[in-house]
């Protein structure tokens, strides 16, 4: 019997899986890969036997097929878009494998929110502007209510996954001036990145002129223009 190995697969670019990440990709019997979040090319270079994409599947067709294969003896690589731990809907899975008494590990990924900032040339913390992160999601179909309103009365950086679609309202919850720095990053790191940069008061209405509803981050905070924020030099190199 064979553990399952629950990848990171990066945020797009295949460069940016782990080297232990692309090992177990390489070395798979069985890949069960996030449909479309996952570059195609790295699929490509995986020479598993059997390659499933789990867009509109359900767990109980999923995780059968892991368990089988894993009982079987074949190294299977359940491949997750950024790192898992992030809105990677992997505890679910785990919980499953569990009862079937079949071990797992996981491979941390490069996550989007740090592609995102590499993208942007900067910190998401910084001295004298920012030392507090935080990564959140707005209500939605499969949300009933989010915090936005009283999370960013803390005035940190704030990361939002899974809301391209709903800048608008995103905005209109925050405890933040008109004049706060925001981007939207669309597909980060993959080749048609596209970054758009404003303020929150037209953030929202850049993005929609591009064109972006979807697989886009929207960050904000003084980080995003460090130049006239307060930002302090770091004492690491004072």
């Amino acid at each position: 019997m064979s553990k399952i190995y629950f990848v990171g697969a990066g945020p797009g670019d295949p460069g940016l899986i782990t080297v232990r990440g692309m090992d177990l990709l390489s070395r798979a019997d069985v890949l069960i890969y996030a449909g479309s979040l996952v570059n195609p090319d790295l699929v490509a270079r995986s020479k598993a036997r059997i390659k499933l994409d789990s867009w509109g599947k359900t767990l109980e067709e999923i995780v059968p097929l892991m368990v089988r294969e894993a009982r079987e003896g074949a190294l299977v690589v359940r491949l997750h878009s950024g790192d898992p731990a992030l809105f990677g809907a992997v505890v679910e899975q785990m919980q499953l494998l569990e009862e079937a008494k079949i071990s797992y590990e996981v491979i941390p990924g490069v996550s989007s929110l740090f592609a995102a900032a590499a993208a942007l040339g900067t910190q998401l913390t910084l001295g004298g502007v920012s030392d507090t992160l935080i990564v959140t999601r707005p209500a939605g179909k499969t949300l009933e209510r989010d915090d936005i309103h009283d999370l960013s009365a803390h005035r940190a950086t704030m990361v939002f996954f899974l809301g391209a679609d709903q800048i608008e309202e995103i905005i209109a919850k925050l405890q933040y001036p008109p004049s706060t720095p925001a981007a939207v990053i669309y597909h980060a790191s993959w080749p048609d990145q596209k970054i758009i940069r404003g303020t929150l008061a037209d953030i929202a209405g850049k993005a929609s002129e591009a064109g972006i509803r979807k697989s886009a981050l929207l960050l904000i905070g003084g980080v995003l223009k460090p130049s006239g924020s307060g930002h302090r030099r770091s004492v690491l190199y004072s």
